[in-house]
Parts: C-alpha cells; sequence; structure tokens
C-alpha cells in the first residue's frame, strides 16, 4: 500500500481510505474492516451525519469483534452539516459533534476532524475556540475541512492556529474541474472557468492532503461511469489500459488520481471486499505521463 504524509504533520497514512458513509449496508462490517487492513488501509473515514450516527456505532461494535487496535488505526470524522437545515461551525455545535462521534465509535480521540463543507455564517474565532479545547482535552489530533476553496482556508485561519492539513474534494476522471482550469488557463472555453479558487495549486503550496470522495461518480452524484454505457471510449479506454497494469477499470480510475503529484488520498467508500481489494493493490501502480492524460482524455477532456 502506498503511504502518503497526511498534510504537514509528521504521520504517514495510507494512500486509500475506507469510507464509512455506506457500513450500515454492508453484509458483514468486520470482514470489511478487517479487509482493508489486510489490504495496507489503516485509514477510516467517517461523519457524525452517515447514517444519522448510526454507521459510527456500527463501526465501533465491528472493531471490537476484529484484533485491531486502535492505535494501529487512522479514524477521521467530520462535522459542521445539520441535514436539510444549515451547516453550523459554532463552537458549540463542533464540541457537540465530536462528544456524540466518540460515543458512538467508543473511542477518547479521533486523529482527525474536518469542518463538512464550508458554512457561511462561520465566525472564525469560534471555530479556532472548538478546535483549542478539543485539542487540548486531547480528543482531536489534527484538523482539516472538506469541499472549502482557498480563501474559506485562509478565513479559518485568521484564527485558527492549528494546521490545516486535508481538505476532502470530489476529484475522479469524471469530475476532474480542478484540473481542467489549470489546464485550461488564458483560454474561454467552460473548462477554463475557475470554480474553486485554484484549489490544486494552493493543497500544493500549502501541503494539504486532498481526499478525493466519490471518485468514481459523474455528475452531481448521478451514478457510476465505470462500465457505464453513458461512456464507452472511456470504458473502453479502462477496460485496455487496466489489462496492460493487471488491473481492473475501478483500481485503474484509483491509480489515475493518486499519480498526481498533489499527495493525494483516494476515499472508497465501498463495502465489497473484493472492490476494496482491487482499489487497494492499485495504490501501488504508478501510471505514465502519457497513459495518465491518455485516460484523461478519454474521459472527454480536450488538450488546448
Amino acid at each position: 500500500m502506498k503511504q502518503v504524509q497526511f498534510g504537514t504533520v509528521n504521520h504517514a497514512v495510507s494512500a486509500v481510505i475506507l469510507g464509512c458513509m455506506r457500513i450500515n449496508s454492508a453484509k458483514d462490517p468486520v470482514k470489511a474492516i478487517d479487509t482493508a487492513y489486510d489490504n495496507g488501509i489503516n485509514f477510516f473515514d467517517h461523519a457524525d451525519i452517515y447514517g444519522n450516527g448510526e454507521c459510527e456505532s456500527i463501526f465501533a461494535d465491528a472493531l471490537a469483534k476484529t484484533s485491531l487496535k486502535r492505535e494501529d488505526l487512522f479514524i477521521q470524522t467530520k462535522c459542521g452539516i445539520v441535514p436539510g437545515v444549515m451547516f453550523d461551525f459554532s463552537k458549540e455545535h463542533i464540541i457537540a459533534s465530536v462528544e456524540g462521534s466518540l460515543q458512538r465509535l467508543k473511542m477518547d480521540y479521533v486523529d482527525a476532524l474536518l469542518l463538512h463543507r464550508p458554512d457561511t455564517l462561520v465566525e472564525p474565532d469560534e471555530v479556532a475556540a472548538a478546535f483549542d479545547e478539543l485539542e487540548k482535552a486531547g480528543k482531536v489530533r489534527y484538523f482539516g475541512v472538506s469541499n472549502q476553496k482557498p480563501m474559506q482556508i485562509e478565513l479559518l485561519k485568521k484564527s485558527v492556529r492549528q494546521p490545516l492539513v486535508a481538505n476532502q474534494l470530489q476529484f475522479g476522471l469524471k469530475h476532474s474541474e480542478m484540473v481542467d482550469q489549470g489546464i485550461h488557463v488564458n483560454m474561454t472555453d467552460a473548462a477554463s472557468i475557475d470554480h474553486d479558487g485554484s484549489v490544486l495549486d494552493y493543497s500544493r503550496l500549502h501541503d494539504m492532503t486532498i481526499q478525493a470522495w466519490s471518485p468514481y461518480q459523474y455528475g452531481f452524484f448521478e451514478g457510476v461511469f465505470i462500465g457505464n454505457e453513458k461512456f464507452p471510449e472511456l470504458n473502453q479506454k479502462l477496460n485496455e489500459m487496466a489489462e496492460k497494469y493487471n488491473t481492473t477499470p475501478t483500481g485503474l480510475a484509483s491509480a489515475w488520481i493518486l499519480r498526481h503529484p498533489a499527495n493525494m488520498q483516494v476515499i472508497a467508500g465501498t463495502m465489497n471486499l473484493s472492490r476494496i481489494e482491487e482499489i487497494a493493490k492499485a495504490s501501488e501502480i504508478m501510471l505514465t505521463r502519457e497513459d495518465w492524460y491518455d485516460l484523461y482524455m478519454a474521459a472527454g477532456n480536450i488538450l488546448p
């Protein structure tokens, strides 16, 4: 399993993360955790809203049935979304959310806490106070964000003293906008539009780890592009190249993300045991530059 440095901290973690949003639908959560760990995945991602909190509880119960030790794992959770109501980065909400997650996870601390999407009503001083309290109590070791662009991160850094080490962003062969705008600089086509404030370059400049979520989806949760008849050229190329690299199309789509030098992680949100294995093994694949661009163009992109 490829290892990456987690942001600016001296901590190596697996390049593949097991996302636990669907663990409440797993046939055997214990086997899912064991399979992930046996294949080198030591990083598990949660959020307080997954399954209305049920996913964290299921993970805790399953983990207790394995032989794994807490110190062998890197556990991350997220907070800040009140589903269908609002985003809430208030000190009160952040601390209450972490306390709830720890109770459900049956743990004394989480390794990382991410703010789940941006809250336009954020008060950086409140976030800073919450982070300070959680860090001082030993309940959270590292902090980060999700789906935030550089100026939103800079606003938080106005008050937050801890390094913001990670940013969860949707990225994959059919969601490559943060790459597109960098390739189409000084153009006037749709791909040149900078939706994210050059977040890819910002992340590299500040050594923030990008965690690619829903890496096999297209559109806004419209479906998976792998094996989808809507994308014949891409799937033909995935099948051909997967044979070359002795992997699967899913593995290849994962390797495409990890080939980028931006210190990314891939979030595998599956509970399928064979899928977990193929994604984990693909972390060791190093695509050539030509093959990376070949896949990029097969996904419908052009080089100006």
